[in-house]
């Protein structure tokens, strides 16, 4: 994925105050840097509250929308389990997922209002090729610190991209905060690590 003469479709799910969309805007710089035609959209639903949060990040020769179209996505990025499971009717019949398989059970299902899917991981592998499926937020508390989720899994998206591996490093290190640069290239190595080892 990521051949200059085809637009890469990258749908990136999560929930308010997950790094949505800071991964969003790193993906699309790093295309850009590689002189690729990147444009990215966010929908925020409650995000402040710990709602839902998409953004639609698509680079290539020519893109001229930043909405992926229904069924058109090639990559899906999911930093909550059952956010993965739904928007994977998006996916292309070649469409990859990763998702940390964090689960954060939203105010609908506390409520009694909604229902968590029990079986989100059966319901990835049955309806996806070859998902990447990572306990993300572990990882990144044994690196230091649990903000580093969005970082491990850019590692493990970078590995899925044939887009140069030093202007991955380079745009994600300016994109950190300065005093966490350290760590968070750790943990951009320990996404690509978790990619190499499926």
């Amino acid at each position: 994925m990521g051949e200059n003469n085809k637009t890469t479709n990258i749908l990136i799910a999560g929930i308010g105050g997950q790094g949505v969309v800071l991964a969003s805007e790193i993906v699309s710089e790093v295309a850009m840097a590689c002189g690729l035609d990147s444009k990215k959209s966010e929908i925020h639903g409650m995000s402040q509250r710990g709602g839902i949060v998409t953004s639609h990040c698509r680079f290539g020769a020519q893109v001229h929308s930043p909405l992926i179209k229904n069924r058109c996505t090639d990559i899906l990025l999911s930093f909550e389990l059952a956010e993965a499971v739904r928007w994977l009717h998006d996916l292309t019949p070649e469409g990859r997922v990763i998702s940390s398989l964090e689960r954060i059970v939203p105010p609908a299902v506390s409520t009694g209002l909604g229902r968590y899917p029990d079986n989100g991981v059966d319901i990835i592998r049955a309806n996806s090729k070859d998902p990447i499926l990572l306990e993300a937020r572990p990882m990144a508390e044994k690196l230091g610190n649990p903000r580093l989720v969005n970082t491990i899994l850019l590692g493990v998206l970078s590995s899925l991209l044939d887009l140069p591996l030093d202007v991955w490093k380079t745009v994600v290190a300016k994109r950190v905060p300065a005093k966490f640069k350290d760590l968070n290239m750790d943990a951009f190595e320990a996404g690509r690590a978790v990619a190499k080892d499926k």
